[in-house]
């Protein structure tokens, strides 16, 4: 039963303790998005609300449903309906939207069609400078100081941007893992915070939708507290990518690319 002084992002709810004691949880809150472009069904995402038209914004241009965040007109948002409308110009086909959303690591579809699948859109990075350790070494503490709502749930995702010096630069929470990706690297498009140039953290482990979002994005640099997968490793290694993980300070580890040591 839900209780009272809700918000957007975290909800209370009442909870029965191992001991049989009723207590007050904040519990991360989980709802559908429907994102329609120009009247054409594109998703529905289930997501934290929050930072809605970063979502979608980021979702459009990581997914290569749009080529540039340019091209959307306007955002409407009508309760879980994101409502999509690009310029008159845009080159939009919308036979093209089934072709565009490529399909995740366990939906059984093989690793080598996928990857081909976002290669056809997004073109390998080429001749990326080295990012000092000392700047990856930092960014852990950094994003866990500003997950707010993790704090009172316990419950959500983070993504954060970080510059090539390890200043944090964004950072968004949610449910899901690939959403928390969509909203921080939408808020960077529409704030044109410099992408090319810096990293992404995420909170949990990284699989190869992350490193996909981040290369239509054109981040050189994907690093995780947690895990890469098998199809991360080999993607990042594919699209000129550095990949990092089990980034707990003092170590971490580079699966792919070069890190810069410092003393």
């Amino acid at each position: 039963m839900s209780g009272s002084g809700e918000s957007p992002m975290d909800r209370g709810f009442s909870a029965r303790s191992a001991e049989g004691k009723i207590k007050e949880e904040r519990v991360a809150v989980e709802e559908p998005l429907q994102i329609t472009l120009d009247g054409h069904p594109v998703a529905v995402v289930m997501r934290t609300p929050g930072h809605d038209a970063d979502l979608v914004r980021g979702f459009l241009v990581t997914e290569g449903i749009v080529a540039s965040p340019a091209v959307v007109r306007k955002i409407e948002h009508r309760d879980n309906h994101a409502l999509v409308f690009l310029d008159d110009e845009a080159d939009f086909d919308p036979a093209s939207l089934r072709r565009n959303l490529f399909s995740a690591s366990s939906c059984g579809i093989c690793g080598k069609a996928s990857i081909e699948g976002v290669f056809s859109h997004f073109e390998p990075l080429r001749e990326i400078a080295p990012f000092s350790n000392s700047s990856l070494l930092g960014a852990p503490e950094k994003l866990r100081a500003a997950q707010p709502t993790f704090d009172v749930t316990g419950g959500l995702h983070a993504a954060a941007l970080f510059d090539r010096a390890g200043q944090m630069l964004a950072l968004r929470e949610d449910v899901g893992r690939h959403n928390a990706v969509d909203k921080v690297i939408g808020h960077a498009l529409a704030g044109e915070l410099p992408m090319e140039d810096g990293f992404l953290m995420v909170s949990g482990r990284v699989s190869f939708e992350i490193l996909q979002k981040a290369l239509g994005a054109r981040i050189p640099l994907v690093a995780a507290i947690s895990a890469p997968s098998s199809l991360a490793i080999e993607f990042a290694g594919r699209s000129g990518q550095t990949l990092v993980a089990f980034l707990r300070p003092p170590k971490f580890n580079v699966y792919a690319g070069e890190v810069m040591w410092e003393r």
